[in-house]
C-alpha cells in the first residue's frame, strides 16, 4: 500500500534509536531477560533440595504470587503459554469442529491453541486505538452470521457452534475487556483471555489478566518476566482452578503411591526449577514495569517530531506494562516498513513487524473470518522498538 502522506525516513528513525538508546556495539536485541534480584538463590535452591521436576515449594509460591499480582483467587502455572491456552478452551467447553473466535492480528499461538482441540479459529477485527478485538464490530458481524439453535450459537454460514472468544492484549495493550464482557453477555459467549503479553498492565485502575472466566499468561523468555519456558491459567472459579490443575498433571487421583488416572488428560505441569526463576521475576515485576515504562517515555519524546510515524500510546484509561514499544506508521505502507525494518537491524537495534496476520497463513488461509481492513492496515503499519528493561535500568545505575 502507498499512500501521498510522507513516508518516514528510515535514517531518521535509526538516528532517534541511536539517541534514545546510544550506539548499538555488537546488537541491541528486541527484548532479552534481566535475570538478576534473587533469581540465583532461589534456582539454587532447588539444585540443593534436588525437588526440581513438578513438585516442590516453588510452584506453589509461584501460583500463590501470579494469583495475587493479578488480583485473581487462583493461578495454575502451566509449562507454556499455548498449553494454558489449550487447556483455558477445553475447560469452557471448546470441542472439535466448533469455532472459536479470534483476532487475526495476533500471535499464532492464540489460533494454534483452538486448533489443538479440534476446533476452527474464526478470525476478527482489530480495534484502532487498542490494536485488539473490536468489540463494535464484533457485535455487529455476529449479528449478520450468527444464529440460536437451542442453548448453542451457531454460525449459519458453516453451521459449526462458536463456542468462545479469545481477545488479546497486543504488546501488553489492554483490550476493551468491559465492552467486550457486553458483547459476549449478549451472545452467550465465555470469554479466555489471552493477557500472555499484558503481565503488569492496568486498565482502569485494575491489573490486567483476570476478567475472562478463564485467563492465561506466558513466561517465554522474551516476555516481561520468564521462567526460561512456561505460563499459567487465571480464575476466580475454584471448581475450574481445579479442574486445570487436574488436566495439566496427567489427571492422577491423588493416592500416597498408587497411579491411578481417570481420563486423557496432559502432562502439562511447570517443573518447580524453572518455578523458583519466576518466583524472583515476580519479585522484580513492578521494576521491571517501571524502567520499561520509562523507556517508552523516552521514545515518545525522541520520536515526537518523526514525519509519518508516532510511538503507540497506552490506550485511555490504561497503563501498558510498555513489553514492546510499537513505532506506527501514518498510512501503511509494506515497502516503508521493510526499509525501515533494514535500516535499524543493519545499524545494529533489532526490530520488527508485527505479526503476519493469521488468515494469510497457509494452514488457516480456508478458515472463517470477518472483513479485517484494520488488522491489514496494523500489521501494514507496525515496527516494534527494542524494549528490555535493562536498556533502563542499566541507565539508571
Amino acid at each position: 500500500m502507498t499512500s501521498t502522506t510522507s513516508r518516514p525516513d528510515p535514517a531518521a528513525v535509526v538516528r532517534r534509536l541511536q539517541a534514545v538508546l546510544g550506539p548499538a556495539g555488537r546488537g541491541i536485541p528486541l527484548h532479552e531477560p534481566r535475570l538478576d534480584g534473587a533469581a540465583r538463590a532461589y534456582v539454587n535452591d532447588t539444585l540443593d533440595s534436588t525437588f526440581v521436576s513438578s513438585v516442590g515449594a516453588y510452584v506453589d509460591r509461584f501460583e500463590a504470587l501470579l494469583a495475587e499480582t493479578c488480583g485473581v483467587r487462583r493461578a495454575v502455572a502451566v509449562v507454556n503459554g499455548t498449553a494454558a491456552l489449550q487447556v483455558a478452551l477445553k475447560l469452557v467447553g471448546v470441542g472439535p469442529g466448533e469455532e472459536v473466535l479470534v483476532p487475526a492480528l495476533t500471535f499464532v499461538a492464540t489460533a494454534n491453541a483452538a486448533a489443538h482441540l479440534g476446533a476452527v479459529p474464526h478470525f476478527c477485527d482489530s480495534e484502532d486505538t487498542t490494536l485488539g478485538l473490536d468489540a463494535a464490530r464484533l457485535d455487529a458481524y455476529l449479528g449478520r452470521i450468527a444464529v440460536r439453535r437451542g442453548d448453542a450459537l451457531v454460525n449459519r454460514d458453516t453451521g459449526r457452534r462458536i463456542a468462545a472468544v479469545v481477545p488479546m492484549h497486543v504488546f501488553g495493550l489492554p483490550v476493551d475487556m468491559a465492552a467486550l464482557a457486553r458483547v459476549t453477555a449478549r451472545w452467550g459467549l465465555p470469554i479466555v483471555e489471552d493477557a500472555a503479553e499484558a503481565l503488569g498492565s492496568r486498565a482502569g485502575g485494575r491489573p490486567v489478566g483476570g476478567d475472562g472466566l478463564l485467563s492465561v499468561l506466558s513466561f517465554n523468555g522474551n516476555k516481561i518476566i520468564t521462567t526460561g519456558g512456561g505460563g499459567a491459567i487465571l480464575t476466580d472459579d475454584d471448581a475450574l482452578a481445579d479442574r486445570a490443575k487436574h488436566l495439566t498433571t496427567t489427571a492422577k487421583v491423588p493416592h500416597r503411591w498408587r497411579f491411578d488416572h481417570d481420563e486423557i488428560a496432559y502432562n502439562f505441569r511447570l517443573p518447580n526449577i524453572n518455578a523458583a526463576l519466576g518466583v524472583a521475576q515476580l519479585e522484580r515485576l513492578p521494576a521491571f514495569v517501571a524502567a520499561k515504562r520509562r523507556l517508552a517515555a523516552r521514545y515518545r519524546s525522541a520520536f515526537a517530531d518523526l514525519d509519518g510515524a508516532h510511538i503507540v500510546p497506552d490506550p485511555p484509561g490504561c497503563e501498558s506494562n510498555a513489553w514492546l514499544v510499537a513505532l506506527r506508521l501514518e498510512q501503511p505502507d509494506e515497502g516503508a516498513l521493510d526499509a525501515i525494518l533494514a535500516a535499524t537491524n543493519e545499524a545494529g537495534y533489532m526490530t520488527r513487524p508485527a505479526w503476519t496476520p493469521l488468515h494469510r497463513l497457509p494452514m488457516y488461509a480456508a478458515a472463517p473470518r470477518m472483513a479485517l481492513p484494520c488488522a491489514e492496515a496494523l500489521a501494514a503499519s507496525l515496527i516494534n522498538l527494542p524494549s528490555s528493561p535493562s536498556l533502563e535500568l542499566d541507565r539508571d545505575a
